[in-house]
C-alpha cells in the first residue's frame, strides 16, 4: 500500500512515517516543498497512492498560516487533488471537540475540514483525537520544561478538568488500522485509556522530572491572556490560545458525540511514569533562546566567516 502523509514532518506525521515502509510513503509538507493549497502539486504527489493521511494542521496562526488557510483551504485542496489522483481512502486527524459555532477559530476550522472530508465522496475515517503525547509533543515537552523553570504552576479555572492522554505509539496504531479499513465508522473518537484530572497529569510529569511545583488555580481569562502573550513572545508558545480553550473545557469527551474506535484498536496504554519518561525532551528549562526576538537577534549577530576561512 502506498501512503501519502500531509503534515508528514509534523509531530503526528513523522511518527506515522517512521512506522511505514519509506519506499511506499510520500511525505508532504512545506519543508518538502509542496504547498498544501497547490492542487496540481498535490495531485502529482498523490498519484499512485492508495490512501492519504491528512495530518496537516496548526495550533496557532502566524502570518499567512491561518486556521482558515491551513485547515479549510488546505483540506479542500487535498480532497480535490485526491479525487484527481484516484485515491481510494482518506484518514484525517482532527480534534476531539472540534465543532461549529463555538467561538474558537481552531475548533471551527477543524470541524469545517471534517465536513469537507465527509462530503468528498471518498471513503474516509476521521479520527477525533484527545491530547497526544510522545517525543516532540506539546504536552509532556512543555509541562516538563515549565516545572523545571518556575516553582509555581497555574491550573486552569477553579474546577479541575479531565484529560485522556494518548501515547503517540497507540495513536499511530489507530491510524494504521484506519488505513487498513479496520474501523467501520467514518468518524471515531480516539482517547487515552486513562481519564484523570489535568492537575494529576501535570503532577505525574513533575514527579518524573523530580519537581514539586506549587499548584495555583487561576481564572480561565488569565490563561487566555498568558497564551496571547506567549504566542507573541515565544518561538513555540508555552500555551497557545487554542490550547488554553482545550484545557478550559477538558479533553475527555467528544463534542459532538462520536463512537470510540473498536475494542482492540483503541488506545490501551496508561499514563505511567514509563510512558512519560519516554516522551521527555532533551531540552532543559525554558530560557532566552525560546524567545522569538532572541532567536532573531542571534541570527542577525552571527559572525560572517572571512573568505579565507571558507576554503578548506
Amino acid at each position: 500500500m502506498r501512503i501519502a502523509i500531509t503534515g508528514g514532518t509534523g509531530f503526528v506525521g513523522r511518527h506515522l512515517a517512521a512506522r511505514l515502509d519509506p519506499v511506499h510513503t510520500v511525505v508532504i509538507s512545506r519543508r518538502t516543498g509542496v504547498d498544501l493549497e497547490n492542487v496540481e502539486a498535490l495531485a502529482r504527489a498523490f498519484t499512485g497512492c492508495d490512501a492519504i493521511v491528512h495530518a496537516a494542521g496548526i495550533n496557532r496562526e502566524m502570518g499567512n498560516q491561518t486556521f482558515q488557510r491551513v485547515h479549510v483551504d488546505g483540506t479542500r485542496a487535498v480532497v480535490e487533488a485526491a479525487t484527481l489522483a484516484g485515491v481510494k481512502r482518506i484518514v484525517m486527524v482532527s480534534f476531539l471537540r472540534a465543532r461549529a459555532d463555538c467561538g474558537s477559530g481552531y475548533h471551527e476550522t477543524k470541524w469545517a475540514a471534517e465536513e469537507l472530508i465527509r462530503q468528498s465522496g471518498i471513503a474516509h475515517t476521521i479520527l477525533k483525537a484527545s491530547m497526544i503525547y510522545g517525543p516532540g509533543d506539546h504536552m509532556v515537552d512543555h509541562v516538563s520544561r515549565a516545572v523545571k523553570t518556575w516553582p509555581i504552576f497555574a491550573t486552569v479555572g477553579f474546577r479541575d478538568r479531565t484529560v485522556r492522554p494518548i501515547p503517540i505509539d497507540d495513536f499511530v496504531a489507530v491510524m494504521l488500522a484506519a488505513l487498513q479499513g479496520r474501523i467501520p465508522e467514518p468518524t471515531v473518537a480516539v482517547m487515552g485509556a486513562e481519564e484523570l484530572p489535568l492537575s494529576d497529569a501535570v503532577r505525574r510529569i513533575a514527579q518524573v522530572v523530580g519537581r514539586r511545583p506549587l499548584f495555583v488555580a487561576v481564572p480561565v481569562w488569565s490563561i487566555r491572556t498568558l497564551a496571547q502573550v506567549t504566542e507573541w513572545l515565544m518561538t513555540v508558545p508555552l500555551v497557545a490560545k487554542s490550547q488554553a480553550r482545550m484545557l478550559a473545557e477538558g479533553v475527555s469527551r467528544p463534542v459532538p458525540w462520536a463512537p470510540e474506535a473498536p475494542v482492540g484498536i483503541r488506545p490501551s496504554q496508561l499514563f505511567t511514569d514509563e510512558s512519560i519518561r519516554a516522551a521527555l525532551p532533551e531540552a532543559g528549562p525554558f530560557g532566552w533562546n525560546d524567545l522569538r526576538f532572541a532567536r532573531a537577534l542571534s541570527r542577525r549577530t552571527l559572525p560572517v566567516p572571512r573568505a579565507a576561512e571558507t576554503v578548506k
